[in-house]
């Protein structure tokens, strides 16, 4: 099918019975990139999402937007899609009745407010789980609900730093170095969305919710995995090595003849034919690189070593090289290449949806296959409070109500 054919397909209806979240309401209390990146994925396989927007800002006052840009910036439309909207005013008793009335019906909701926040507001788990008992509700904070920095303002950058990965990333002596993308945001939404997976899981048995809930902290914390394992276990300390791997030799990256690759072989089944195939056969017989550990000591020359044959071929002489003998190795691609490459274009990765202002654009597909499913695009990112009256409708409540709410500012 076509990118034109995509996009035509994805431009208003929400539903997909065949997907397999189709039939469960969410609703979406989260702002930044942390929650909605949760919510992103029930999103995509066929929940039905109804996202609360805040209220439109007094007359004059600057378009609401957050670290992620307002609403019709590249970010948000690709954190937003396939979901609904409307517009709520939570500090009014008003705004927060219409959440209730919601809340009645839905089987999550999803929040990343401060713990106090959410308390203040009345929208914590304990206020809403009394009008629907069998609500799954899902939370991400900075640094955890409780302990003392629980009410600390965190952003990915905070806990970039405080769980050491800031320590691990860059060239030695650089400085602490972040990483290029908000990985501690997107860590904590993916495993706070397999973590309402499992309560929804939990609820077919019990008949009763859940709340669920992690952090910046302590998701970044579980991907640090085998370096914050080095330090519990052995009292290793974890050191930067640049584009090296800390415990796997050879991994780096290495200029060519016209450009770089990226290339590993660091086990005992692929040194001897990286070696082979770099012309190389004598290192392969060398005692004191025979060994991981031995090629950890000798890191350094080694890599020299490498770097001076890479460079006398070009990137795609040695990605065919290395791969056709089962060494792994691959381009160093800036964005614009990236989704020029045949292997991504065949995994469909950028997902064409048609916006009623923007037209039609390329989103970032989901990462999930489902065999027989197509993972299109149903809709674009809503407008705030675009679905408003769909929505308040669908609650019951009459045209003179809903006319009403908007005119107080409720919606």
């Amino acid at each position: 099918m076509s990118d034109a054919t995509n996009a035509a397909n994805a431009t208003g209806s929400i539903t997909d019975s065949t997907l397999p979240l189709a039939g469960l309401k969410v609703i979406d209390l989260t702002v930044a990139r942390a929650g909605p990146s949760c919510v992103r994925h029930l999103a995509d396989w066929g929940a039905d999402v109804i996202r609360i927007d805040q209220p439109l800002p007094p007359p004059g006052s600057p378009e609401y937007e957050d670290v992620t840009g307002h609403e019709h910036s590249s970010d948000y439309q690709n954190l937003h899609r396939n979901k609904r909207s409307i517009r709520l005013n939570l500090k009014e008793v008003g705004g927060k009745a219409v959440l209730l009335d919601l809340v009645t019906t839905a089987d999550v909701v999803v929040e990343n407010m401060r713990p106090a926040v959410k308390e203040r507001l009345g929208v914590a788990y304990e206020d809403l789980s009394k009008v629907n008992p069998r609500l799954v509700y899902g939370s991400i904070s900075g640094f955890g609900q409780y302990g003392p920095y629980r009410d600390r303002p965190g952003l990915d950058q905070i806990a970039q730093g405080m769980t050491g990965l800031m320590s691990v990333t860059g060239e030695p002596g650089a400085g602490p170095m972040r990483t290029g993308i908000a990985v501690g945001d997107m860590s904590a939404g993916n495993i706070l969305a397999l973590n309402i997976m499992m309560a929804l899981y939990e609820r077919q048995r019990t008949g009763r919710g859940r709340w669920v809930h992690t952090s910046l902290l302590e998701s970044l914390l579980f991907m640090m995995d085998f370096q914050a394992a080095r330090w519990l276990v052995n009292k290793d300390l974890p050191i930067q090595v640049g584009n090296e791997h800390p415990t796997a030799v050879p991994t780096g990256v290495f200029a060519t003849l016209d450009g770089y690759i990226s290339m590993s072989a660091p086990n005992s089944r692929m040194w001897p034919k990286m070696c082979t195939a770099m012309g190389k056969p004598e290192w392969a017989e060398k005692k004191e690189w025979s060994t991981n550990e031995g090629r950890q000591a000798a890191r350094a020359e080694l890599g020299e070593e490498i770097d001076k044959v890479i460079r006398t071929r070009t990137t795609d002489y040695w990605i065919d090289t290395f791969n056709s003998v089962g060494v792994t190795c691959g381009p160093i691609y800036t964005m614009d290449k990236v989704f020029e490459d045949e292997q991504v274009r065949v995994l469909e990765m950028a997902a064409p949806v048609n916006h009623p202002t923007l037209g039609c654009m390329h989103l970032v597909a989901s990462p999930l296959n489902f065999a027989g499913l197509s993972r299109r695009l149903r809709r674009p990112c809503p407008g705030g409070g675009a679905d408003a009256d769909q929505i308040l409708q669908e609650l019951g409540y009459s045209s003179g109500r809903i006319a009403e709410l908007r005119a107080t500012g409720i919606c």
